[in-house]
């Protein structure tokens, strides 16, 4: 594929990535504010922020790359979470998801959730 159309790929990955997030993340918001959202809820979205702090701050700045391509000079990390998963933004993104779908407790919440868990297996 050239590189121009895996370009065009990635962004469109991560267009529909942040919008299923912003679309879970909206909806579950009043649940957690107004304290109706479950302990499981709360306990997977601090594991979930946990996670995704860690892995920031185990990667170098400058070696981030929100796109599903290789960064120029990148360099593989394997300390901190990526010692033990390949794509842990990916999985504290998936936590978080689930902490909305607990806080939510709707069935398009569980779909949204597994099409984000599908964009992400993609861009992996």
């Amino acid at each position: 594929m050239p590189e121009s159309a895996l370009k065009t790929r990635g962004t469109a990955l991560v267009a529909a990535q942040l919008a299923l997030i912003a679309l879970l993340g909206v909806a579950a918001a009043p649940a957690f504010l107004q304290g109706r959202a479950s302990f499981a809820a709360w306990a997977m979205a601090a594991l979930g922020a946990a996670l995704g702090l860690w892995a920031l701050a185990s990667n170098r700045p400058g070696n981030f790359n929100i796109r599903p391509l290789p960064r120029q000079g990148g360099q593989l990390i394997r300390s901190g979470p990526y010692r033990h998963v390949r794509h842990p933004m990916y999985t504290a993104v998936i936590a978080c998801g689930t902490a909305c779908a607990l806080a939510l407790l709707s069935a398009w919440s569980v779909v949204v959730l597994l099409v984000l868990t599908g964009v992400l297996v993609v861009k992996a």
